[in-house]
């Protein structure tokens, strides 16, 4: 697993790597640096931790994106949120990287920076948490599937999708692009879109979800919604 997941890092550093430095058009962007540094820095640090800690977990997140027992809509969606993900990135590249049209300060730059780091930790304490968090919308009976009410469970339904959320704010920011920006709201409205699927599903086949969903009331963002 290891190995593999050296593979699946460098397959998306490149790919991000071509996407960031390929549309600013040169090497020397420091802001695509820090980027790439910090989004797959943290895909291989919490990959070496989940392979000590939770080898199940690093296993069903190094599982391809269509797997049996998801629904054919989550594998398209999962499909369309990769290509829109890949022209956002490439957009912002174009607008801040090769053409300049947006200039932001630097301190909004650093807050980007730290929005990043703030949206990987919660990441890193939903795996913690959640020894389930599957990149694909599933009942993962083989493995004792259960209900997960703590840790950021306890305030959000869905901890991931809001640090996901949190990234789709800061990373404009941090590579100075207000195109980018503007474009956020159509990368979180995947994660609209796939919240009620997940929900659906989980509601149907894990005991005890209902439950759950009636205690915690919030799915993104405690107190609002």
């Amino acid at each position: 697993m290891i190995v593999k997941l050296f593979l699946r890092t460098g397959q998306m550093f490149l790919l991000a790597a071509l996407l960031v430095l390929g549309g600013a058009g040169r090497i020397d962007w420091a802001a695509g640096w820090v980027f790439l540094g910090l989004l797959h820095g943290f895909a291989l640090a919490v990959g070496l931790w989940l392979a000590r800690h939770d080898p199940a977990l690093l296993q069903e997140r190094l599982a391809p994106l269509a797997q049996p027992g998801q629904e054919p809509r989550d594998r398209w969606l999962l499909r369309f949120a990769l290509l829109l993900w890949s022209g956002w990135i490439g957009a912002m590249a174009l607008d801040a990287g090769r053409f300049g049209w947006s200039q932001l300060p630097l301190a909004l730059q650093v807050t980007g920076g730290l929005g990043i780091v703030l949206s990987c930790v919660l990441i890193w304490a939903t795996f913690r948490a959640n020894s389930f968090a599957s990149p694909v919308v599933k009942i993962q009976s083989e493995r004792g599937h259960q209900v997960v009410s703590s840790g950021p469970y306890a305030y959000v339904r869905h901890p991931m999708y809001a640090g996901a959320a949190i990234y789709f704010l800061a990373a404009p920011l941090l590579l100075g692009s207000w195109l980018g920006l503007a474009l956020a709201p159509l990368m979180m409205a995947v994660l609209i879109i796939r919240i009620p699927q997940e929900e659906r599903v989980l509601r149907q086949g894990l005991a005890g979800y209902d439950a759950y969903a009636e205690r915690v009331r919030c799915r993104l963002v405690p107190g609002v919604w």
